[in-house]
């Protein structure tokens, strides 16, 4: 499922993403790699999706978290 999908509190391993190499570069980059545990801080409507990934937060675009498939 997306990783907009997961409400605020529950942790999800990351899966694939569905992106370019632009994209899952920069993820990558930013410690989203398959495999990596995330929780969702803050996934407000229209707010900010906030997650935490190994003791880091970081904010992500909705548009973005629709391109996260987590389990």
């Amino acid at each position: 499922m997306p990783l907009a999908m997961v409400k605020a509190g529950q942790c999800v391993h990351l899966v694939a993403v569905d992106a370019g190499r632009g994209l899952q570069a920069r993820l990558a980059d930013m410690g989203l790699v398959p495999g990596v545990e995330i929780e969702v801080v803050s996934n407000a409507l229209h707010g900010p999706f906030i997650v935490a990934v190994k003791g880091c937060r970081m904010v992500l675009g909705h548009g973005i978290t629709q391109k996260i498939m987590v389990a």
